[in-house]
């Protein structure tokens, strides 16, 4: 069982549970260790934090409006926020970065993840190889920065770290300069003698160790070591979207006095976050991120243009766009996490993936004009049939497809004609301290 399906299910007998008592307590915080020890969590960490959980949940003076439930909810996640860290708040002016980690860790496409963050926040960039170690990294790090719109330096078959820096460094002009190192199956002599050399010659100002989540405690190791040998003012953890073994890499590496900066949580560019323990916590413990939520949506439709006029007429080809938009927000499952819903079951998650690729296919099928007008392809079979076969579905699918698109221009339409549902969603947004009008409603 991943961490946080765990910890939901551990919480979930002291909500569900008849009397809250210091029995129930107790066997909520003996869950609570089988289900952090079992997810690579320090032996000693999790007792210590459980003693704690324990203590404050039994001693402290419940705050007004809260009952036991709530409080001892309460003090299980403030715990776990104080266990893992604090939010990162990474430079957003003209600043030089280091990539540091071994082999397997996903420095360059970490490379390119930062790249696009800083893109999107409107940084210029720059991405310099200095992998002079591993067969093709050049090559990955030019096709990672042509992808994320950054500028490319390097020297190909140079083998002196010194003398890459000295050439690409008066050339990149950049707001931000991201230089990629080398790395190795273990931290060593050699290794270190290389990133200090990378350090004395670049100076930079932010030093991050990329980690891969599933290594669990050994994480905490490893900062120690980098920072040892050039000191870190960060660390980004990779493959936090599906590892069952992050609670552990995260734990470690705050105890070990190093600060989690960023995560990554899925494949794509756009794919990572600034970590905030709150809001990994509590997407952990099944409360919504409403606010993570619409900075992806207010991304993922700046990045489409989508248009935002309430005037607009809804059409197929707006709903094309708006699926392509809705595939920049990242995997399903995690959108589900940041609505509160991350038991969704993976069947379901799969599905719901599977439809939006197949509802591509059939609307890429479609001319222009039927894009524009689906009355045109409702009234006529013939349309439907050339459709599904141009997309290699069966006619009940483009039917589906037209179906879902009524609806949603329902629902629109609705919320254009009806001020008293228009009130009803403003209100729910504000009770997340959601402002519609930041996006454009």
């Amino acid at each position: 069982m991943d961490l946080g399906r765990g910890l939901r299910s551990a919480l979930a007998k002291i909500t569900g549970a008849m009397i809250v008592d210091e029995k129930a307590v107790k066997e909520l915080c003996k869950e609570l260790q089988r289900v952090l020890i079992s997810n690579d969590v320090n032996v000693k960490l999790v007792f210590e934090l459980t003693k704690r959980i324990e203590s404050k949940a039994l001693d402290e003076k419940l705050l007004a409006g809260l009952s036991v439930r709530e409080h001892v909810v309460k003090v299980v996640y403030d715990e776990l926020v104080a266990l893992m860290g604090e939010r990162y708040e990474p430079k957003m002016s003209a600043h030089r970065v280091l990539l540091l980690g071994l082999y397997g860790s996903g420095k360059t496409t970490t490379s390119g993840k930062l790249a696009a963050y800083y893109k999107q926040r409107g940084l210029s960039v720059a991405l310099v190889a200095a992998d002079v170690d591993r067969p093709a990294a050049y090559e990955q790090l030019e096709q990672v920065a042509k992808t994320a719109g950054a500028r490319f330096c390097g020297s190909d078959g140079e083998k002196d770290v010194r003398k890459i820096l000295q050439k690409c460094l008066p050339l990149c002009k950049e707001d931000v300069v991201i230089v990629d190192s080398s790395g190795r199956s273990a931290f060593e002599g050699e290794l270190a003698e290389q990133l200090k050399a990378i350090n004395s010659v670049f100076m930079p100002d932010e030093k991050y160790l990329v980690i891969n989540a599933d290594i669990g405690q050994v994480a905490g190791r490893q900062a120690k070591e980098f920072h040892e040998a050039v000191g870190l003012s960060g660390v980004i953890i990779t493959k936090m979207d599906g590892s069952g073994k992050g609670g552990g890499a995260l734990s470690t590496v705050a105890v070990s006095g190093a600060k989690v900066a960023f995560i990554g949580v899925g494949e794509r560019q756009g794919d990572i976050e600034v970590f905030d323990a709150k809001k990994f916590v509590g997407r952990l413990l099944g409360f919504p991120d409403f606010e993570t939520l619409m900075s992806r949506i207010k991304t993922a439709a700046s990045e489409a243009k989508l248009q935002e006029s309430a005037d607009e007429k809804f059409t197929i080809k707006v709903f094309y766009e708006q699926l392509k938009a809705a595939k920049k927000m990242g995997p399903l499952g995690g959108v589900f996490s940041m609505m509160g819903m991350a038991d969704m079951p993976a069947d379901v998650v799969k599905q719901s993936e599977g439809k939006m690729k197949k509802y591509e296919s059939i609307i890429a099928s479609m001319t222009p004009l039927e894009r524009e007008e689906a009355l045109l392809v409702k009234k006529e079979r013939g349309r439907v049939e050339r459709i599904a076969k141009g997309a290699g579905v069966k006619v009940e699918d483009v039917r589906e497809l037209l179906a879902q698109f009524e609806k949603m221009e329902g629902m629109l339409n609705q919320f254009k004609r009806n001020r008293g549902f228009r009130k009803k969603m403003e209100k729910m947004m504000k009770g997340a301290n959601i402002d519609l009008k930041q996006f454009g409603m």
